[in-house]
């Protein structure tokens, strides 16, 4: 069971990390003043509001909360959800600028692109931090048991990835083309 739900962790980490990419290669494109699709970057963080935010983020939270209260002792430091709420503000941050952009409202490219920039950082060091730190906490610390309680409590923020799962949510379908393109 808990296998299973940090397997499930694992995998969001992979897909972000594709999304990362493809935002740090649109990063690069305006520092080098070249055109690119805004639409597309906006999609990008669209989904990481939509899902890692509301669905991934709190689901480490909860289990992040469920160790804390099984093993006090540990004393751990609330890190991970000041990162996930640095996170959601440098995403609405970037959203609102992308929205201005796309509304026509001049906007210092310079500032969109350090902007950008500073969020694939953030996140990249982000996951890392989960995947060095806490995932392997997690999975040394946990019995079944506290994994089959675990994955009940996580039942109602599990929904289904809008744009790597294979449902027909449409909802992404021109950053899941563009995506198959890239990795033809």
């Amino acid at each position: 069971m808990g296998v299973t739900m940090l397997a499930r962790l694992h995998s969001d980490h992979k897909h972000i990390a594709i999304l990362l990419k493809l935002l740090n290669n649109k990063q690069e494109r305006l520092e080098k003043g070249e055109v690119v699709n805004f639409n597309l970057i906006r999609d990008v963080v669209e989904y990481m509001q939509s899902y890692a935010e509301h669905s991934h983020h709190p689901l480490e939270d909860l289990i992040n909360d469920f160790y804390s209260q099984a093993y006090p002792a540990e004393m751990l430091d609330r890190k991970l959800a000041q990162e996930h709420e640095t996170l959601s503000e440098n995403s609405s941050q970037l959203m609102a600028t992308l929205n201005l952009i796309l509304s026509d409202v001049p906007v210092q490219i310079e500032q969109l692109n350090q902007t950008i920039k500073d969020y694939v950082s953030m996140q990249k060091a982000h996951m890392l931090y989960e995947e060095e730190v806490i995932f392997p906490m997690w999975q040394q610390g946990f019995s079944e048991q506290d994994w089959q309680v675990l994955n009940a409590k996580c039942q109602e923020r599990l929904i289904s990835d809008p744009l790597f799962s294979d449902d027909d949510n449409l909802v992404f379908e021109e950053l899941r083309e563009y995506i198959a393109k890239a990795e033809e």
